[in-house]
């Protein structure tokens, strides 16, 4: 079991934001959620911060690294950075709610 102390001061650290695109939202239906994730965390802290952020079962954790992409500015062409994204497939039953509801 990991040390919960770890997971207060880290956690922010390996899991920065969902993904939600038109792809990402299809595969809520298969019960797999997308993240973007910094890019040194392996697949087995990754696994570990859902599971302790969220409360739910982690099945699998599929990682890859993107490409950077140019971005031009007026006349100066500079690169957008690089990010790693993270689909992390839950157990049947559990649910990670990315929209708010008022």
């Amino acid at each position: 079991m990991v040390d919960s102390s770890y997971f207060n001061r880290s956690t922010t650290n390996i899991i920065k934001y969902p993904i939600i695109t038109d792809k990402a939202t299809r595969l809520l239906e298969n019960n797999q959620y997308s993240f973007i994730v910094n890019p040194s965390s392996d697949k087995i802290t990754i696994k570990t911060a859902i599971e302790y952020l969220f409360n739910v079962k982690v099945i699998k954790v599929n990682t890859c690294h993107l490409p950077k992409k140019k971005k031009r500015v007026g006349k100066y062409l500079g690169w957008k950075s690089q990010y790693k994204k993270a689909i992390v497939t839950l157990s049947q039953g559990d649910r990670i709610n990315l929209f708010a509801e008022n």
